[in-house]
């Protein structure tokens, strides 16, 4: 394996890195730590990078105050003759967070930066500075790609806690050392209020963290917000963002559970008193973008939307794709015409546009929803269906049409490296599509992997839809509901794409990296 070896890193985590693994929670509560310079701005909520590419990259920080935001980068930790970016002045209409982008970088190289945070009124006094590193993109094939992927944080009410280390699964990825991590989706649960205690079925006692936000399901903008926040509480989440840039999508619980557009909650669900959707969606999209760096969702960003294609270099394309915002509503999902489906028209015809002009050696399908796995959308009192597949394994209806759509697109254009990748359904399996055992066979055999969840209940395998010929080649699923993240059942997925050979690898791995499934596919090849 020719990933190249990454000088410093290890000890930017023993030495840079230590300002943020030294913060501290206070017992029960979560308040942003303080640092030693007190009435300067703080950065408690560690720092992230996000969507870099060979020659950028997003930095994103957040205050306890007004500040400016200034980032000095370096070739060495040590940071001599540093590079200074003037950022943004944080204030409370972004809830004091902000992004820097980086620009003009050395493509392949490590990138040591640290933030500082100034007092917008004397520009001498600055707070601590909060440092962090990251990869640029190698434009060199040889070079090799690793990534991690997972989802689902915070989910069915275990959180943060602290007897077991708080969320310890971030610590044996970043022992994987990899380029970026992509998040497929349920980065919060907005709609799951987090307790102190939960029952667990040995008779103990799982303990939360807990926050004011989290409390209530989120309706408020300052609530949904608080969600987002929840997480950056975790010391092992703030270090592994220090070290790993992300690429970050959405799915259903940034704002309530299987939401669409147009959706009215019900009378009878007493939990929300603002009963629109668009409107619930709207605030979390806020708090959303500015918790996380994406390039599409900037101030400023022309195209603000979630999905995007990523360059990684001659080997890899990530194609991040929105399986919520454009959908039409869940329904029986049996309708012979569906122009709409699960993307919306123009997503649709974006990523067969990208695809085509896509000469990476693999183009990864990031999906924050499964294809071929039956999704039911238990939240109405009636037959429907929250993903793609309904269960019927006949002709493609509903939004099987959409897929079955871009799939002969992908066929019939020789468009050669996909690979779809999701979470959402909170175990983990590998499934691979064939069109000798599909009803709609006009296509070539593609493998879907699943991954997750990162700290969430843990559910039973969903049954498979056989429209596209699934065969589930390895599944790891509890037998029961909502297991908790004591009784194991948390995943994480690899992919390691090697530079000499160009053969894509994925590993299936548990919370503490154990591998469970491997799966190598060779460049060029259809089918595999």
């Amino acid at each position: 394996m020719s990933h190249r070896p990454l000088p410093g890193r290890r000890s930017v985590l023993r030495g840079s890195l230590a300002a943020s693994a030294a913060l501290t929670l206070p017992a029960g509560l979560g308040a942003a730590p303080a640092f030693a310079r007190s009435g300067r701005p703080a950065a408690g909520w560690g720092v992230q990078t996000g969507d870099v590419s060979a020659d950028s990259g997003l930095v994103w920080v957040r205050s306890d105050r007004p500040a400016r935001m200034v980032v000095e980068t370096s070739a060495t930790e040590s940071f001599r003759n540093p590079r200074r970016w003037q950022g943004p002045l944080l204030g409370a209409d972004t809830d004091f967070t902000g992004t820097t982008r980086l620009h003009g970088l050395p493509s392949g190289e490590q990138i040591h930066y640290r933030v500082l945070l100034a007092d917008p009124d004397d520009p001498r006094r600055t707070g601590e500075p909060v440092t962090g590193t990251f990869r640029t993109v190698s434009r060199s094939r040889r070079d090799g790609v690793r990534f991690l992927w997972s989802g689902d944080l915070a989910g069915q009410g275990w959180g943060i806690n602290p007897d077991r280390g708080g969320y310890r699964i971030y610590d044996a990825m970043a022992k994987l050392d990899p380029d970026f991590f992509l998040c497929s989706g349920d980065n919060v649960y907005a709609d799951g209020p987090i307790a102190a205690t939960q029952a667990l079925p040995d008779g103990s006692t799982w303990r939360n963290i807990t926050t004011e936000e989290k409390a209530k399901v989120a309706e408020t903008l300052a609530e949904y917000r608080g969600n987002f926040r929840y997480n950056l509480l975790d010391e092992n989440l703030r270090r592994f963002n220090a070290q790993v840039p992300s690429v970050i999508q959405w799915d259903d619980h940034e704002v309530r559970n299987n939401w669409y557009p147009g959706e009215v909650i019900a009378s009878t669900d007493t939990r929300y008193t603002e009963k629109s959707v668009d409107v619930l969606a709207a605030r979390a999209r806020r708090a959303f973008s500015e918790y996380f760096p994406i390039s599409t969702l900037r101030p400023g960003a022309d195209e603000g939307r979630v999905y995007r294609v990523l360059r990684q270099g001659p080997l890899l394309d990530v194609f991040v794709l929105d399986m919520r915002t454009y959908r039409n509503a869940n329904s029986p999902d049996n309708q012979t015409v569906d122009p709409q489906g699960i993307l919306g028209r123009e997503q649709l015809e974006w990523l067969k546009r990208e695809l085509s002009r896509s000469r990476a050696v693999w183009k990864v399908i990031a999906a924050d929803m499964p294809i071929g796995l039956v999704v039911p959308d238990p939240m109405e009192n009636k037959p429907n269906f929250e993903a793609v597949a309904q269960g019927d394994p006949g002709a493609p209806l509903g939004r099987e049409l959409q897929i079955a759509d871009l799939l002969r697109y992908i066929k019939h254009q020789r468009i050669t490296g996909t690979v779809w990748l999701t979470a959402d359904v909170h175990y983990t399996s590998a499934q691979h599509y064939q069109p000798s055992r599909a009803a709609f066979s006009d296509f070539e055999p593609f493998w879907e992997f699943v991954s997750g969840p990162l700290n969430a209940g843990a559910f039973p395998a969903n049954a498979l839809d056989g429209t596209f010929g699934p065969e589930r080649v390895f599944v790891k699923a509890p037998t029961a509901s909502n297991v908790s993240p004591a009784g194991g059942y948390q995943f994480f997925g690899e992919v390691d794409i090697d530079g000499d050979s160009a053969e894509l690898t994925v590993r299936l791995r548990e919370q503490d990296g154990t591998v469970l499934f491997t799966q190598t596919l060779r460049p060029g090849l259809v089918g595999q």
